[in-house]
């Protein structure tokens, strides 16, 4: 009688976690991120973004990341965005809305700084990118970029 009833629940479980790490890997899934709870400081950074990439073409300024801004990045635990998939970026930004989201007032704070520092380095990722210099990156920034347009709306 309860002979397959654990097998049939462990199946099912990595069945959901399959699935799950499936849904991060796509590119879309940054634009159905953008759907629910976008915080507002997310909206202005991103609307700043598509405006001037709007009127210049792409981004205006080229500057990179500070060594500060790589610390803190790598203080909560996000890797550089030329070494990001999609997957991550988009449990990242999933991440950064809930902690924008959430009563804590520091843990906002570090959510927004991170979110800038992501913004800085897709727009110097996007002005020092050449074809064939794009093949040596994962493809992480395509999915913020993503992100980014489609909360710009």
């Amino acid at each position: 009688m309860f002979k397959n009833s654990n097998s049939n629940y462990l199946h099912s479980g990595l069945k959901n976690n399959r699935n799950a790490s499936e849904y991060y890997s796509n590119v879309n899934t940054a634009v159905a991120l953008g759907k629910a709870h976008v915080p507002i400081k997310h909206k202005q950074l991103a609307a700043n973004y598509v405006l001037i990439k709007k009127i210049f073409g792409s981004c205006a300024a080229s500057i990179p990341i500070t060594n500060s801004d790589r610390a803190v990045l790598s203080r909560h635990g996000f890797l550089p965005l030329e070494n990001t998939t999609i997957e991550q970026i988009n449990r990242q930004i999933e991440q950064l809305k809930n902690w924008s989201n959430s009563g804590d007032i520091l843990l906002a704070t570090y959510a927004n700084e991170l979110f800038e520092i992501r913004i800085k380095e897709l727009k110097y990722l996007r002005l020092t990118t050449t074809a064939g210099r794009g093949v040596e990156f994962q493809d992480g920034y395509k999915a913020l970029e993503k992100y980014i347009e489609y909360i710009a709306r």
